[in-house]
């Protein structure tokens, strides 16, 4: 018996010497320069080849039926991949104070973009034009046309306020403090782009919405300032969706708000409402009961001939479920939060403010935007119609998704450690032209950091503040005449 017990301690004291070994591996992986780079290129990676196999698993059967080639979507998707690698390849090798530049113009054409979107459809609804289209300019719902050219201006918007946003609160500092600077012009900015977003589309404000917190968390606005906001916010929501009643979006007038019945038929039961505002959701929970544990097998989903809507764009994590099941689902998952851990990691390692800040934002984006989509299909939210970043199908989504991760990367590879192991082995001439140019060096004398904002408790008006200075000077001529032996003294 103390054989076998001295054994089992044995054995006991390898699983944890094994075990202790394992974490300090990982910490020492985690340790190198170039972890966040590293890591953000493989989640990243994984989950653009993930996207595109989905996406050809759940469109060929419809891309066969519909045009006798089961790779005519796909072949679209991939396309709309390389493109957005080429804008990940142009964005890492800008430099912040370029990143910086670029966020106001494109803030700007998003807005008008969104703006001539936004006009084409209230003018068809109101019968002004027989078709919402003035030339080559034509709007259906959330895509504007141009020509051949088909985008979703709202997503540029995500790019534009994430860099315009991060900028303008870095230049501010610590006047953030203050709800003057706060508001402007922060807040007008913001307020118009959420009412040409949400006049056709209030889902995607669920993400805009996380921009907006990962920036001003980050620059460290006090709590009450998140709870004016939010109440504000919901008020706003409030009405947008009961401008669908007077045909917002896809609404038309004295027709039943179909807004407020995504969220009504979230809260009923889905006995209640199998057939009609839950259709769409049941159809996903079969799916996913099909897949079990380990799925029915890649390409072998059957709920995705026809029987679940936008099998390919929002409810693809339903045949992720279905096909590759529940340790499928883990994988994707898993990928996701290395990759929000590695977008906060570079905001946290990072120097420069506006790095920080941007960082934080366009990771919180892509939280918001994945837990809000995979909310919705296994039911624990209403559905928004948001797609899965880097899953779902859409060209313009995945293109300014793979230009969001480039400006992580150019940020990862200006972190400290990044920054010195880069430039003391400099990789060969031709890796730096054609893949990225050297980050430029940190300081060597590390000073602290003074938070982007502090969270300031008084404030002196600025009339006191002159009147202050202007007895200060006084004071000073006075004390400078009394050491010169008075003031009709002359030489």
């Amino acid at each position: 018996m103390a054989e076998g017990g001295g054994e089992a301690k044995t054995a006991e004291a390898r699983a944890s010497v094994d075990l202790g070994g394992g974490l300090a591996a990982l910490r020492g992986l985690l340790a190198r320069p170039l972890a966040s780079y590293y890591l953000l290129l493989a989640s990243s990676g994984l989950l653009l080849v993930i996207g595109l196999t989905m996406v050809f698993s759940a469109t060929s059967v419809r891309a066969y039926a519909e045009n006798g080639n089961a790779f005519a979507m796909i072949s679209k998707q991939a396309l709309f991949a390389l493109i957005g690698l080429a804008a990940f390849w142009a964005v890492q090798r800008l430099p912040a104070s370029t990143l910086r530049q670029v966020g106001f113009p494109v803030m700007v054409v998003s807005l008008i973009l969104l703006a001539v979107l936004d006009l084409l459809v209230v003018l068809d609804g109101f019968g002004v034009l027989p078709e919402p289209q003035i030339g080559p300019v034509y709007a259906d719902l959330l895509w504007l046309y141009i020509g051949p050219v088909q985008f979703q201006p709202s997503e540029l918007a995500k790019f534009g306020l994430v860099l315009w946003g991060a900028d303008m609160i870095a230049r501010k500092g610590a006047a953030m403090g203050w709800w003057r600077e706060l508001s402007m012009p922060l807040g007008p900015a913001v307020g118009l782009l959420f009412v040409l977003v949400g006049y056709n589309d209030t889902g995607t404000m669920m993400p805009l919405l996380g921009i907006v917190i990962g920036l001003l968390w980050t620059a460290g606005v006090r709590l009450r300032v998140f709870a004016a906001l939010s109440l504000v916010g919901l008020g706003g929501i409030g009405l947008l969706i009961a401008a669908a009643s007077q045909g917002a979006g896809s609404g038309e007038a004295g027709a039943p708000n179909y807004r407020l019945d995504r969220i009504t038929s979230f809260l009923a039961s889905p006995e209640e409402c199998a057939q009609a505002g839950c259709y769409q959701l049941m159809q996903a929970r079969y799916a996913i009961a099909d897949g079990g544990w380990f799925g029915t097998g890649l390409g072998k989903s059957s709920l995705k001939w026809g029987w679940l809507p936008s099998e390919h764009n929002d409810f693809i994590f339903a045949v992720i479920a279905e096909e590759l099941g529940v340790v499928g689902c883990a994988v994707v998952l898993a990928l996701f939060a290395v990759l929000a851990y590695t977008g906060y990691r570079i905001a946290r390692r990072v120097q420069d403010p506006f790095r920080r800040l941007a960082a934080a934002s366009i990771t919180t984006w892509l939280v918001v935007q994945t837990l809000v989509n995979v909310g919705g299909v296994v039911g624990l939210l209403p559905i928004t119609g948001l797609p899965l970043p880097f899953i779902s199908d859409g060209g313009s989504a995945l293109v300014v998704t793979l230009a969001a991760i480039g400006v992580l990367a150019s940020f990862a590879r200006a972190e400290p450690d990044a920054a010195r192991a880069l430039n003391a082995r400099p990789p060969a001439r031709w890796v730096r032209l054609l893949w990225a140019p050297l980050p430029p060096l940190p300081p060597s004398a590390r000073e602290p950091e003074a938070p982007v904002a502090r969270r300031a408790t008084t404030r002196v008006p600025a009339g006191q503040e002159r009147q202050a200075a202007r007895l200060a000077r006084a004071a000073t001529r006075d004390r400078v005449t009394r050491l010169r032996g008075g003031p009709e003294r002359r030489g």
